[in-house]
């Protein structure tokens, strides 16, 4: 029998390492099963314990979704193959001649999504500036069903203020999503904020070992829990058992793992902050965060995430990236090892010229994704990088 580990009872990092799980009633094995089943059988027609097919249910997965989901303070919880599976499914919540309201500052591909495959099923899409509530009101139309937040943005790391944006979609029936890859459940939580709807790129923080690809929803409400589960069994973008068995286990640490993160990131972006050859730090942690106020109203921590501008452009940050040693050129984010990357070349190659200059995704512009590493490697490594320049 589970447990109801509520979190009135029970701290975050208890519950990570118990919520949705208990020993196996056959063996006694403590740790959930990998159920590789993608068929169950049946007593009768109709007569089972719970599971069908792996498509519709998995108890894998079902478990994994029941810790993410009271890890964001939620009711039901989704697993995707990837977070683009998981934001094709929540678009598919909408209808054409519908219209959305997305952050003009996200992530590249859920920006392509958008743009490129979604606005051919003929729903209307907006991006606009969501640092100000009033200019989600002014972009509100009759036929305006849903709002897409991130906050923070990738990757100038703007904030959106969740809990007044979603009062002010609440009342005309607009759905409210709120990307969290970049703060996981340990650092925010949207859904205490009046959010709907909660997605995560699991291959981030959650999964948090740079050793899987997925996607989560999680959300309180009944009948968005209802149609996500139709259109999950019906698209077919579930997450296999192993991609969750292996979530599943990374959860465990997640708390430990973010503590960390945000230890070292915010020595590190005191340290750019003050560097000669650095011209500006976004990091919500910072004072100098024009948004650091919200940061510590709705964040319960300023996570592992930092943008920064290096002074002499491209043939500077060709150099700097060129350099490092202990940071890792590469894509993604939220990993155990720290990440370095150029979001102009890379992450949001797809996102037109015209906005990336628009929202200040210049040349100049380094994103990091600072690890678990020992800080002072990744402080003699940054230095010694831009020394180089």
């Amino acid at each position: 029998m589970k447990k109801d580990w509520n979190k009135e009872q029970f701290g975050f990092e208890t519950r990570a390492i118990h919520a949705g799980q208990a020993p196996d009633p056959t063996t006694g094995a403590i740790m959930t099963p990998l159920y590789l089943s993608s068929t169950y059988v049946q007593e009768s027609p109709g007569v089972h314990k719970g599971y069908e097919y792996s498509r519709t249910g998995n108890p894998t997965r079902r478990a994994y979704e029941d810790c993410l989901a009271n890890l964001e303070s939620g009711k039901f919880g989704f697993a995707f193959t990837s977070g683009c599976a998981a934001s094709t499914t929540a678009l598919h919540l909408l209808k054409a001649g519908d219209h959305v309201i997305a952050c003009d500052d996200m992530y590249g591909g859920s920006f392509r999504l958008m743009d490129k495959v979604i606005r051919h099923n003929g729903i209307e899409f907006t991006f606009v500036d969501l640092t100000n509530v009033e200019n989600f009101k002014k972009a509100i139309k009759p036929n305006t069903k849903m709002v897409w937040i991130e906050s923070p943005t990738n990757p100038t790391m703007k904030l959106v203020d969740i809990r007044r944006t979603c009062e002010a979609a609440r009342p005309k029936g607009i759905i409210s999503v709120v990307d969290n890859t970049f703060m996981s459940p340990y650092f925010q939580r949207p859904l205490e904020l009046g959010a709907d709807l909660v997605l995560h790129s699991t291959t981030k923080y959650i999964n948090g070992h740079s050793d899987i690809v997925g996607g989560a929803l999680i959300t309180s409400n009944e009948e968005i829990a209802k149609k996500i589960a139709f259109l999950s069994n019906s698209m077919g973008g579930i997450s296999s058992a192993f991609d969750a068995w292996v979530s599943m286990r990374s959860l465990k640490t997640l708390a430990l793992r973010m503590r960390q993160h945000e230890t070292s990131a915010m020595e590190i972006a005191k340290f750019l902050d003050q560097h000669p050859k650095v011209e500006r730090v976004a990091y919500p942690g910072l004072p100098s965060h024009p948004q650091h106020a919200l940061a510590k109203e709705q964040m319960h921590g300023f996570g592992g995430m930092i943008t920064f501008y290096i002074k002499g452009g491209m043939d500077a940050a060709r150099t700097f990236l060129e350099s490092v040693q202990v940071f890792a050129l590469a894509e993604s984010l939220g990993g155990v090892e720290s990440l370095i990357e150029h979001p102009a070349i890379m992450t949001h190659a797809s996102v037109p010229p015209e906005n990336r200059k628009a929202l200040g995704i210049d040349d100049a512009m380094v994103r990091l994704s600072v690890g678990v590493e020992n800080l002072e490697d990744l402080l003699r490594d940054l230095t010694q990088a831009l020394d180089k320049v």
